[in-house]
């Protein structure tokens, strides 16, 4: 008996019907392994994971199992759900599979590794399924430029000070007790005081760094939390015309629809809005803030 083991794959990407069949995939193939007399050994699941990447947790999992010899089949309700990556489709059906001795089948549309006869059509589907996810990455990134332009918000996290407001996640409202921490910090920068030492009488006063604030509402930055006010934070903080009520956004866009590396974009490419939420600074102390940092 040949043994097997099931993957299922579910992200945005598949829409909300696609979204919701975690368990429709996993019975599907189920019944299809029983109906091949099939041993199913194990069931690697990755919920909201793109298929472009190849850092999803039970996809590692189960490319190290496989590796192993744990099992001789890999089964997937289609070549979408294994990867919607052409370059990832090749390595594995083409190189690492046979050299580890995996066969891997898709139910929908019919990939089978064993079959030589089918490997132009899932180069093809490989391809498609790609060129799926390269469009769908241009539609959202328009939509995201137009919301951009209007005006709204749309990053995960509000900057310090601020919070997503609970009627319109697009729209910034200020939180008080940090806008005070920012008012503060501006005036002690005007007066003569500089970034580092900024940080330093912050530090003193026990007052929580904007990372350490955003871990205690339960927000993950992912990135290690930082516990102590750096001067480059402060500097951040002071350079922001999000602190004039100006929407600055769209400086910094993915450099491929595979990747997640982001690299700046020129300044004159920048979507600034003017006006969109209640400022902190005014337009005076913003100026004086700018004229120090030129001197």
């Amino acid at each position: 008996m040949d043994k097997v083991a099931i993957y299922c794959r579910i992200s945005v990407e598949d829409g909300l019907e696609e979204s919701a069949s975690i368990q429709n995939q996993r019975e599907l193939l189920r019944t299809y392994a029983k109906e091949k007399n099939w041993d199913v050994v194990a069931v690697y699941i990755d919920e909201n994971y793109s298929g472009l990447g190849e850092d999803r947790p039970a996809f590692v999992e189960m490319i190290a199992a496989a590796k192993k010899g744990d099992f001789s089949i890999i089964l997937c309700k289609s070549q979408s759900r294994f990867s919607r990556n052409w370059e990832t489709v090749e390595r594995y059906f083409h190189r690492y599979f046979p050299l580890w001795g995996i066969r891997f089948v898709s139910i929908v549309d019919g990939t089978d590794t064993q079959n030589r006869s089918n490997k132009k059509a899932r180069q093809i589907n490989g391809l498609i399924n790609e060129w799926y996810s390269e469009e769908l990455s241009d539609n959202i990134r328009m939509v995201l430029r137009r919301k951009m332009e209007m005006g709204q918000f749309i990053g995960n996290y509000a900057p310090y000070g601020y919070e997503k407001s609970k009627l319109d996640q697009h729209k910034l409202i200020i939180i008080p007790e940090e806008a005070k921490v920012v008012v503060e910090m501006a005036n002690w920068y005007v007066l003569g005081d500089s970034f580092r030492t900024i940080a330093d009488q912050l530090n003193a006063k026990k007052i929580p760094t904007p990372s350490e604030t955003k871990r205690k509402k339960g927000q993950d930055l992912g990135r290690p939390v930082c516990l102590q006010w750096k001067a480059g934070t402060v500097g951040k903080i002071l350079k922001n015309p999000v602190y004039l009520g100006h929407m600055v956004q769209g400086k910094e866009e993915k450099i491929s629809f595979k990747s997640k590396i982001r690299k700046e974009v020129p300044k004159e490419r920048w979507v600034v809005v003017r006006n969109t939420h209640e400022p902190i600074l005014t337009e005076e102390v913003f100026a004086q803030i700018e004229e120090r940092r030129k001197r």
